[in-house]
Protein backbone atom coordinates (compact mmCIF):
# COMPACT_ATOMS: atom_id res chain seq x y z
CA UNK A 1 0.00 0.00 0.00
CA UNK A 2 1.29 3.47 -0.88
CA UNK A 3 2.76 5.60 1.89
CA UNK A 4 0.51 8.35 0.52
CA UNK A 5 -2.68 6.41 1.27
CA UNK A 6 -5.72 8.32 2.50
CA UNK A 7 -5.29 6.92 6.03
CA UNK A 8 -1.66 8.04 6.21
CA UNK A 9 -2.47 11.50 4.87
CA UNK A 10 -5.18 11.89 7.50
CA UNK A 11 -2.67 11.06 10.23
CA UNK A 12 -0.45 13.92 9.05
CA UNK A 13 -3.22 16.20 10.34
CA UNK A 14 -2.22 18.99 7.97
CA UNK A 15 -4.94 21.37 9.25
CA UNK A 16 -3.25 21.14 12.67
CA UNK A 17 -0.28 22.99 11.15
CA UNK A 18 -2.57 25.98 10.67
CA UNK A 19 -3.18 26.04 14.42
CA UNK A 20 0.58 26.52 14.94
CA UNK A 21 0.85 29.20 12.25
CA UNK A 22 0.55 32.21 14.63
CA UNK A 23 4.09 31.64 15.96
CA UNK A 24 5.51 31.74 12.43
CA UNK A 25 3.53 34.85 11.49
CA UNK A 26 4.61 36.64 14.68
CA UNK A 27 8.26 35.84 13.91
CA UNK A 28 8.19 37.13 10.33
CA UNK A 29 6.27 40.24 11.43
CA UNK A 30 9.11 41.18 13.78
CA UNK A 31 12.03 40.44 11.46
CA UNK A 32 13.66 43.65 10.26
CA UNK A 33 15.49 42.07 7.32
CA UNK A 34 12.90 39.76 5.78
CA UNK A 35 14.14 37.43 3.03
CA UNK A 36 11.00 36.40 1.14
CA UNK A 37 12.50 33.19 -0.29
CA UNK A 38 13.71 32.11 3.13
CA UNK A 39 10.32 32.93 4.63
CA UNK A 40 8.62 30.70 2.04
CA UNK A 41 11.08 27.85 2.62
CA UNK A 42 10.73 28.11 6.41
CA UNK A 43 6.94 27.97 6.08
CA UNK A 44 7.13 24.82 3.94
CA UNK A 45 9.64 23.19 6.29
CA UNK A 46 7.64 23.73 9.48
CA UNK A 47 4.05 23.56 8.33
CA UNK A 48 4.08 21.12 5.41
CA UNK A 49 6.91 18.79 6.45
CA UNK A 50 8.11 18.88 10.06
CA UNK A 51 4.81 19.34 11.93
CA UNK A 52 3.00 16.71 9.81
CA UNK A 53 5.93 14.31 10.32
CA UNK A 54 5.68 14.87 14.07
CA UNK A 55 1.93 14.19 13.98
CA UNK A 56 2.57 10.98 12.02
CA UNK A 57 5.15 9.81 14.58
CA UNK A 58 2.73 10.48 17.39
CA UNK A 59 -0.08 8.59 15.67
CA UNK A 60 2.21 5.68 14.73
CA UNK A 61 3.42 5.08 18.28
CA UNK A 62 0.21 5.96 20.14
CA UNK A 63 -2.17 3.98 17.92
CA UNK A 64 -5.10 5.92 19.33
CA UNK A 65 -8.49 4.31 19.13
CA UNK A 66 -10.36 7.39 20.35
CA UNK A 67 -10.46 10.94 19.07
CA UNK A 68 -7.22 12.89 18.71
CA UNK A 69 -6.65 16.49 17.67
CA UNK A 70 -8.50 17.13 14.38
CA UNK A 71 -9.28 13.42 13.95
CA UNK A 72 -12.52 12.42 15.64
CA UNK A 73 -12.29 8.88 14.24
CA UNK A 74 -8.61 8.16 13.45
CA UNK A 75 -8.08 5.49 10.78
CA UNK A 76 -6.15 2.31 11.56
CA UNK A 77 -2.38 2.76 11.66
CA UNK A 78 -0.42 1.32 8.72
CA UNK A 79 3.22 0.23 9.04
CA UNK A 80 4.37 2.55 6.30
CA UNK A 81 3.10 5.61 8.22
CA UNK A 82 6.49 5.58 9.95
CA UNK A 83 8.26 5.63 6.57
CA UNK A 84 6.17 8.61 5.50
CA UNK A 85 7.14 10.46 8.69
CA UNK A 86 10.85 9.76 8.11
CA UNK A 87 10.59 10.91 4.48
CA UNK A 88 8.96 14.19 5.47
CA UNK A 89 11.36 14.94 8.31
CA UNK A 90 14.45 14.48 6.13
CA UNK A 91 12.90 16.52 3.34
CA UNK A 92 12.46 19.20 5.98
CA UNK A 93 16.14 19.02 6.95
CA UNK A 94 17.23 19.18 3.30
CA UNK A 95 15.08 22.24 2.57
CA UNK A 96 16.21 23.87 5.81
CA UNK A 97 19.83 23.47 4.70
CA UNK A 98 19.04 25.68 1.70
CA UNK A 99 18.16 28.45 4.18
CA UNK A 100 21.22 27.91 6.41
CA UNK A 101 23.03 25.23 8.35
CA UNK A 102 21.83 26.91 11.56
CA UNK A 103 18.21 26.39 10.56
CA UNK A 104 18.88 22.82 9.39
CA UNK A 105 20.35 22.05 12.82
CA UNK A 106 17.24 23.48 14.51
CA UNK A 107 14.99 21.31 12.34
CA UNK A 108 17.10 18.23 13.06
CA UNK A 109 16.91 18.90 16.80
CA UNK A 110 13.14 19.33 16.62
CA UNK A 111 12.82 16.02 14.75
CA UNK A 112 14.90 14.21 17.40
CA UNK A 113 12.75 15.58 20.21
CA UNK A 114 9.59 14.71 18.29
CA UNK A 115 10.69 11.07 18.19
CA UNK A 116 11.74 11.12 21.84
CA UNK A 117 8.34 12.53 22.78
CA UNK A 118 6.44 9.58 21.27
CA UNK A 119 8.85 6.63 20.92
CA UNK A 120 8.13 3.97 23.58
CA UNK A 121 11.87 3.49 24.27
CA UNK A 122 12.12 7.05 25.60
CA UNK A 123 8.52 8.29 25.68
CA UNK A 124 8.89 11.78 27.12
CA UNK A 125 5.12 11.96 26.84
CA UNK A 126 4.70 9.78 29.94
CA UNK A 127 6.52 12.31 32.14
CA UNK A 128 4.08 15.18 32.81
CA UNK A 129 6.53 17.97 33.67
CA UNK A 130 9.16 17.02 31.09
CA UNK A 131 6.62 16.64 28.28
CA UNK A 132 5.08 20.01 29.11
CA UNK A 133 8.47 21.74 29.12
CA UNK A 134 9.40 20.15 25.77
CA UNK A 135 6.19 21.43 24.16
CA UNK A 136 6.39 24.79 26.00
CA UNK A 137 9.95 25.49 24.85
CA UNK A 138 10.15 23.80 21.47
CA UNK A 139 6.74 24.59 19.97
CA UNK A 140 6.84 28.17 21.24
CA UNK A 141 10.14 29.88 22.04
CA UNK A 142 12.31 27.59 19.91
CA UNK A 143 10.14 27.84 16.78
CA UNK A 144 9.90 31.62 17.13
CA UNK A 145 13.65 32.15 17.56
CA UNK A 146 14.62 29.67 14.81
CA UNK A 147 12.11 31.25 12.41
CA UNK A 148 13.05 34.83 13.29
CA UNK A 149 16.72 34.33 12.49
CA UNK A 150 16.14 32.06 9.48
CA UNK A 151 13.74 34.35 7.61
CA UNK A 152 16.03 37.34 8.20
CA UNK A 153 19.15 35.33 7.40
CA UNK A 154 20.95 36.97 10.32
CA UNK A 155 22.59 35.10 13.20
CA UNK A 156 23.65 37.46 15.94
CA UNK A 157 24.19 37.05 19.65
CA UNK A 158 21.59 37.28 22.40
CA UNK A 159 18.68 39.61 21.66
CA UNK A 160 16.42 40.35 24.64
CA UNK A 161 13.41 41.27 22.48
CA UNK A 162 13.63 38.07 20.45
CA UNK A 163 13.95 36.07 23.68
CA UNK A 164 10.92 37.85 25.18
CA UNK A 165 8.77 37.34 22.08
CA UNK A 166 9.69 33.66 22.15
CA UNK A 167 8.50 33.43 25.75
CA UNK A 168 5.19 35.00 24.74
CA UNK A 169 4.77 32.28 22.11
CA UNK A 170 5.64 29.58 24.66
CA UNK A 171 2.93 30.85 27.00
CA UNK A 172 0.33 30.93 24.23
CA UNK A 173 1.22 27.36 23.23
CA UNK A 174 1.61 26.17 26.83
CA UNK A 175 -1.78 27.54 27.84
CA UNK A 176 -3.57 25.23 25.41
CA UNK A 177 -1.42 22.15 26.09
CA UNK A 178 -3.24 20.64 29.13
CA UNK A 179 -6.61 21.42 27.57
CA UNK A 180 -5.79 19.19 24.61
CA UNK A 181 -5.47 16.30 27.09
CA UNK A 182 -8.49 16.77 29.36
CA UNK A 183 -10.80 14.51 27.37
CA UNK A 184 -8.48 11.50 27.05
CA UNK A 185 -7.36 10.68 30.58
CA UNK A 186 -8.62 7.11 30.27
CA UNK A 187 -6.81 6.37 27.00
CA UNK A 188 -3.57 8.04 28.12
CA UNK A 189 -3.69 6.16 31.41
CA UNK A 190 -4.24 2.88 29.58
CA UNK A 191 -0.94 3.42 27.74
CA UNK A 192 0.86 4.32 30.96
CA UNK A 193 1.21 8.00 30.01
CA UNK A 194 0.85 10.31 32.99
CA UNK A 195 0.12 13.52 31.13
CA UNK A 196 0.18 16.96 32.70
CA UNK A 197 -3.62 17.05 32.60
CA UNK A 198 -3.83 13.75 34.52
CA UNK A 199 -1.38 15.13 37.09
CA UNK A 200 -3.36 18.36 37.50
CA UNK A 201 -6.82 16.86 37.22
CA UNK A 202 -9.51 18.27 34.94
CA UNK A 203 -10.25 21.39 36.99
CA UNK A 204 -6.57 21.90 37.72
CA UNK A 205 -5.85 21.79 33.99
CA UNK A 206 -8.16 24.75 33.43
CA UNK A 207 -6.64 26.75 36.28
CA UNK A 208 -3.12 26.00 35.03
CA UNK A 209 -4.01 26.98 31.46
CA UNK A 210 -5.60 30.22 32.62
CA UNK A 211 -2.52 31.07 34.67
CA UNK A 212 -0.12 30.42 31.78
CA UNK A 213 -2.28 32.50 29.43
CA UNK A 214 -2.29 35.49 31.77
CA UNK A 215 1.47 35.16 32.21
CA UNK A 216 1.73 35.38 28.42
CA UNK A 217 -0.67 38.34 28.50
CA UNK A 218 1.67 40.17 30.86
CA UNK A 219 4.74 39.31 28.79
CA UNK A 220 2.94 40.52 25.67
CA UNK A 221 2.37 43.89 27.32
CA UNK A 222 6.01 44.06 28.34
CA UNK A 223 7.12 43.23 24.80
CA UNK A 224 5.03 45.91 23.12
CA UNK A 225 5.92 48.40 25.82
CA UNK A 226 9.61 47.82 25.16
CA UNK A 227 8.95 48.11 21.43
CA UNK A 228 7.06 51.39 22.09
CA UNK A 229 3.99 50.02 20.30
CA UNK A 230 1.45 49.65 23.09
CA UNK A 231 -1.44 49.95 20.62
CA UNK A 232 -0.57 46.42 19.51
CA UNK A 233 -1.07 45.19 23.08
CA UNK A 234 -4.47 46.89 23.42
CA UNK A 235 -5.60 45.30 20.15
CA UNK A 236 -4.43 41.95 21.50
CA UNK A 237 -6.52 42.46 24.63
CA UNK A 238 -9.64 43.19 22.59
CA UNK A 239 -9.18 40.51 19.94
CA UNK A 240 -8.66 37.71 22.50
CA UNK A 241 -11.99 38.40 24.26
CA UNK A 242 -13.74 35.56 22.34
CA UNK A 243 -11.06 33.14 23.59
CA UNK A 244 -11.53 34.25 27.19
CA UNK A 245 -15.29 34.13 26.79
CA UNK A 246 -15.40 30.57 25.49
CA UNK A 247 -12.76 29.40 27.96
CA UNK A 248 -14.80 30.84 30.86
CA UNK A 249 -18.01 29.23 29.57
CA UNK A 250 -16.29 25.86 29.13
CA UNK A 251 -14.73 25.97 32.59
CA UNK A 252 -18.14 26.79 34.09
CA UNK A 253 -19.66 23.78 32.32
CA UNK A 254 -16.85 21.55 33.61
CA UNK A 255 -17.39 22.79 37.18
CA UNK A 256 -21.00 21.66 36.88
CA UNK A 257 -20.22 18.39 35.09
CA UNK A 258 -16.75 17.09 34.20
CA UNK A 259 -18.24 15.29 31.20
CA UNK A 260 -18.12 18.72 29.52
CA UNK A 261 -14.34 18.22 29.23
CA UNK A 262 -14.99 16.61 25.86
CA UNK A 263 -13.23 16.32 22.52
CA UNK A 264 -15.81 18.60 20.90
CA UNK A 265 -15.27 21.43 23.40
CA UNK A 266 -11.50 20.99 23.25
CA UNK A 267 -11.56 21.38 19.46
CA UNK A 268 -13.83 24.43 19.66
CA UNK A 269 -11.44 26.11 22.08
CA UNK A 270 -8.40 25.20 19.99
CA UNK A 271 -9.90 26.45 16.73
CA UNK A 272 -11.19 29.69 18.29
CA UNK A 273 -7.89 30.52 19.98
CA UNK A 274 -5.75 29.64 16.93
CA UNK A 275 -8.00 31.66 14.60
CA UNK A 276 -7.99 34.69 16.88
CA UNK A 277 -4.21 34.60 17.31
CA UNK A 278 -3.66 34.15 13.57
CA UNK A 279 -5.88 37.14 12.79
CA UNK A 280 -4.03 39.20 15.39
CA UNK A 281 -0.53 38.40 14.19
CA UNK A 282 -1.57 38.90 10.55
CA UNK A 283 -2.78 42.34 11.59
CA UNK A 284 0.61 42.99 13.23
CA UNK A 285 2.36 41.76 10.08
CA UNK A 286 0.30 43.95 7.75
Amino acid sequence: MSIFSKANLLHLRLPFSVLLLPVYVFAISQTTNLNVLNALLVFVVWHLLVYPASNAYNSYFDKDEGSIALLKNPPKIQRNLYHLAVTLEWLGVALAAIVSWHFAFCVLLYNVLSKAYSNPKIRLKKYPIVSFLVVFVFQGWFIYVATYYAVGNIYTGFNAMVFLAGLVCSCLIGASYPLTQVYQHAEDGKRGDKTLSILLGIRGSFLFSGGIFFLGFGLMRLYWQQAQQLLNFYVFGVITLPVLGFFSWWFWQVLKNEAAASYQNMMRTTVISATVLLVYFLWVLV
